[in-house]
């Protein structure tokens, strides 16, 4: 379809792929502008009632002339029967990806709520009901200009078959009861979804959670929404009735019109505007107490601290995530603005957060001198600072001090929390307690020589305090982190990241980090499927908003297991924990090689691209989406471009060499193919990277052999023999078969 000229429109790019439809960005190329494209999904091309509703429901939305509705310029057909509508293209910020950095202050949730209703209220005035409202499908753009998005192919409000064929209508978490439970609806049902983005914008929580979908449907036709106040604080007795209202079970006690909810929310502008009119309004600050905690500056003369200062700066940030009643930016979103000299306005903007702390370091021999500054976003003036110069000793005391004059300043209710000064350090020792820090550092840097120093720090920290529990979980991660780089083989590292994180759950039991790393290394070492969602779960159960740990279980998982739903909601949680982490991004962009997704794989890789074109793993995972879609001279490009940066990846190597292959370049592939079996000889090397030049070739018997080896060897990749595309030319030979109940078996999940 990319490339391709449609009538007169040429198509540049997907954009979004539903049940339903998928819409692509194109050129008007008589009009010169840019327009979004939706076609119905080729498999319901024929179905005669779909195309009926499709195009009644364009017809309908065409003729919803407001400011607040996206714009049809016309209904067309393909050469082939497939119709599709030509709107409007926008480009702006959805409310999915505004919620994600943080609730929104009331002002501003008010009034992008007013511009929905007021949208939606001109919709049902024609009789058509959205039953798709959701963050995903309401954009801002210009600033504070709502437009709705998905009418004319979102859903059918008709009877079709396609309501009887179990196709349940509609994104759950925002479904109102009657809908989730396969009735009739009409505008009310559009009013309690309303309801849940209003709920949303305000807290960053939906009113109703589920680890399922079932569990999620079962809660909203069952429970009671969380009130506002668990997450605001105090709330006005009329807006919590008014949401009340919104997300009342049954139809008959909601609103009847959005007018009537409308003409309260207009009352609620009243009360809480200012002299200003509420529409024009400062930059938004959330509800919620939020801070940002920017790495330390390195004032020491030999600028060799710089693992103290970030590491500072984590423990602060960790010390500070804990307490209710306050978001901490994550690492990764603050330690974005490290060494950039960012205006603290700026900073405050790009984060969502209110207040930002940020300080310097300057340490010589035993002693220290530690310079800590709280700033305003909203103006740039100067909350608290104070110094600190003490021996190295009192590093501890000192970040106790620190988070507690926080918690002071902010002037924070920490009614159910741990006050501040109490959080646990798990080691007294501070010579070992340096040595975790610079392990820590080593391990943020994601190289294969940094993670090698990461694992001699960790153990140095151990040695010197046995009893460290952190620092036997972080040395269970970089075990880990070298065999999935394949620079360990299996045998040898696994085996001391089981035992580091076993370690680590003896000391304590309660360290979710061990928890995700034991989940890991049984899952794709030992295949212990069963054991290892145990160890996923109660890691995220002691720790839900651990980013890592929802983005281990996706991809170590439920990935090689096929549960690519679930995979992607788990993935897309960590990114919301993580906006920033371009591992993240990676990983839902595997997610969809995986499942066979391709152009929503190249999404979310180009994605990460555009953040940082320097990581590797990205244009590596990009060259082998391109390699499925036989696109062989931009796959081997990415290929190039990922081993310039990661020059000594032996997998790398391996898949530039079955693209080759598959390009028909054999003389190239072999020659590649004969380094890597010269290499194997002096260090190890996958037989899995082996056996995929052998697919490339063609020859299945060799590649089989290899692959037998590699299962004996317990080969990271082979994990995913399940779902791994490369290997797809394989599948219906019987040692493949056999290789396959060996790693898979016979798992189940409930």
């Amino acid at each position: 379809m990319i490339g391709q000229t449609i009538s007169h429109y040429l198509v540049l790019e997907k954009l979004g792929e539903g049940g339903m439809g998928v819409v692509y960005k194109a050129e008007d190329n008589r009009l010169k502008r840019t327009v979004a494209l939706k076609f119905l999904a080729s498999s319901l091309t024929s179905n005669i009632e779909a195309r009926k509703c499709f195009i009644h429901e364009a017809q309908a939305a065409s003729a919803l002339d407001h400011p607040n509705i996206c714009t049809i310029h016309e209904i067309h057909e393909t050469n082939q029967g497939q119709l599709f509508i030509a709107m409007a293209y926008y480009q702006g910020e959805t409310l999915k990806e505004k919620i994600a950095k943080g609730p929104t202050c009331l002002q501003e949730a008010l009034l992008l709520v007013r511009q929905i209703g007021e949208g939606l209220a001109k919709a049902h005035d024609k009789g058509i009901v959205h039953r798709d409202i959701k963050p995903a499908n309401l954009m801002v753009v210009d600033s504070r200009l709502i437009k709705i998005l998905d009418f004319g192919v979102a859903e059918f409000h008709h009877k079709s078959p396609l309501s009887n064929s179990g196709f349940l209508v509609g994104t759950p978490a925002y479904m109102s009861p009657e809908q989730a439970s396969g009735k009739p609806v009409d505008q009310r049902s559009d009013i309690w979804s309303v309801g849940v983005v209003l709920y949303e914008l305000l807290t960053a929580n939906r009113p109703f959670a589920g680890e399922n979908d079932s569990r999620l449907i079962d809660n909203i036709l069952h429970q009671r929404p969380w009130p506002l106040e668990k997450f605001l604080g105090a709330v006005s007795a009329p807006m919590q009735k008014a949401v009340e209202k919104m997300l009342a079970k049954d139809p008959q006690d909601r609103y009847q019109t959005l007018y009537e909810f409308l003409c309260d929310l207009e009352s609620f502008e009243k009360h809480t505007s200012s002299a200003s009119d509420t529409r024009v309004m400062a930059a938004p600050q959330p509800a919620v107490p939020s801070i940002a905690i920017l790495p330390f500056v390195d004032l020491s003369a030999a600028k060799d601290q710089e693992y103290f200062c970030d590491g500072l700066a984590e423990e602060i940030m960790s010390s500070l995530a804990r307490l209710k009643g306050l978001r901490v930016a994550s690492r990764n979103a603050a330690f974005q603005f490290k060494g950039r000299n960012t205006d603290i306005l700026e900073i405050g903007k790009s984060l969502n957060v209110q207040k930002v702390l940020e300080g310097s370091i300057r340490k010589g021999g035993n002693r220290m001198r530690i310079a800590v500054r709280l700033i305003n976003t909203s103006d740039g003036f100067l909350v608290w600072a104070d110094e600190y110069e003490r021996e190295l000793a009192d590093i501890f005391a000192i970040q106790d001090d620190i988070s507690g004059a926080v918690v002071t300043n902010l002037q924070l209710q920490l009614a159910g929390a741990c006050g501040p000064g109490s959080a646990r350090h798990y080691t007294e020792n501070v010579e070992a307690y340096s040595h975790y820090l610079r392990g820590r550092f080593y391990w943020n840097k994601r190289t294969t020589d940094s993670i090698k120093s990461a694992v001699r720090h960790f153990e140095a920290a151990i040695q010197i305090d046995p009893h460290y529990a952190l620092a036997y979980s972080g040395l269970a991660d970089a075990h880990i982190v070298l065999c999935l780089y394949g620079r360990v083989a299996p045998a040898e590292g696994m085996p001391r990241a089981i035992e580091a994180a076993q370690r680590a759950l003896q000391i304590d039991e309660w360290l979710p980090e061990a928890h995700i790393s034991l989940g890991c290394a049984k899952a794709i070492y030992q295949w212990n499927w069963h054991e290892a969602e145990q160890a996923f779960m109660r890691g995220i159960e002691l720790k839900p908003d651990y980013a890592g740990a929802h983005h281990w279980y996706a991809i170590n998982l439920l990935t090689p297991l096929g549960r690519f739903d679930k995979a992607v909601l788990e993935a897309q949680r960590a990114l919301d924990l993580e906006p920033f982490s371009l591992a993240i991004h990676a990983a839902i962009g595997l997610v969809y090689y995986f499942s066979r997704r391709y152009e929503d794989a190249i999404k979310y890789f180009k994605q990460a691209l555009d953040k940082d074109p320097d990581f590797p793993a990205n244009h590596f995972f990009l060259g082998q989406v391109y390699v499925q879609m036989a696109r062989y001279q931009e796959a081997m490009d990415c290929f190039q471009q990922a081993m310039q940066i990661d020059r000594d990846n032996t997998n790398m190597r391996a898949t530039y060499a079955h693209a080759a292959a598959a390009s028909g370049k054999t003389a190239v592939a072999r020659a590649l193919l004969e380094e890597l079996l010269t290499l194997s000889k002096k260090q190890y090397v996958s037989a899995y990277d082996i056996a995929s030049v052998y697919i490339g070739l063609g020859e299945k018997e060799t590649a089989l052999s290899w692959l037998e080896k590699a299962a004996d060897e317990h080969a990271y990749l082979l994990s995913y023999l399940k779902v791994d595309p490369i290997l797809d030319r394989l599948r219906e030979e019987k040692p493949f078969q056999t290789i396959t109940d060996k790693i898979v078996g016979n798992y189940s999940v409930r």
